[in-house]
This record gives structure tokens, C-alpha cells and sequence, in this order.
């Protein structure tokens, strides 16, 4: 291996090393724990008005699975933000 290849093969490590750090750091960052919260939240409370006069458990089981679903989604504009701050 050339000396060209190895410093290359090295760069290319040291960047997926930051990429994985920063995933680490955002997976346990209270940022990242406070947005699901609230959105989820507000799901909630936007389906329990919907389904209201329904008294199904399979409807209530959706709840907590669209909330976090639909929170984990639109949190790619909230990591941005945050990684620019980080």
C-alpha cells in the first residue's frame, strides 16, 4: 500500500470516527429527547380528538407508534440547528 493510500484510508477513518461521535452525541442529547417529548405530545392530543368517540384498542395502540414515528421524522430540521450549536 502506498503512503498516498494509507493517509487517504486514514482521513476517510478519522471522518467516519467524527460522523459516528456527533450520532452518538445526538442520540443522547436532551435536545433530542425534549423534541420527541413534545411532539409526541402534541400527536397525542391531536389524535385523542380525533378518535374520540371511538372506544377501540387498536385505534388508542396507534397513539405512542405515530407520535414517536412522526416526532423522529421531523426532527432532521431540529439536528441541523443543533449541530451547528455543537
Amino acid at each position: 500500500m502506498e503512503p498516498k493510500d494509507l493517509e487517504k484510508e486514514i482521513e476517510e477513518i478519522k471522518n467516519r470516527n467524527k460522523r459516528v461521535e456527533l450520532d452518538k452525541k445526538w442520540e443522547t442529547s436532551g435536545t433530542r429527547k425534549i423534541c420527541i417529548c413534545i411532539l409526541t405530545y402534541i400527536v397525542v392530543i391531536i389524535y385523542s380528538y380525533i378518535v374520540r368517540n371511538y372506544d377501540n384498542i387498536f385505534l388508542s395502540s396507534l397513539v405512542p407508534v405515530i407520535g414517536f414515528t412522526l416526532s423522529t421524522l421531523s426532527l432532521k430540521f431540529v439536528r441541523k440547528i443543533w449541530e451547528k450549536n455543537n
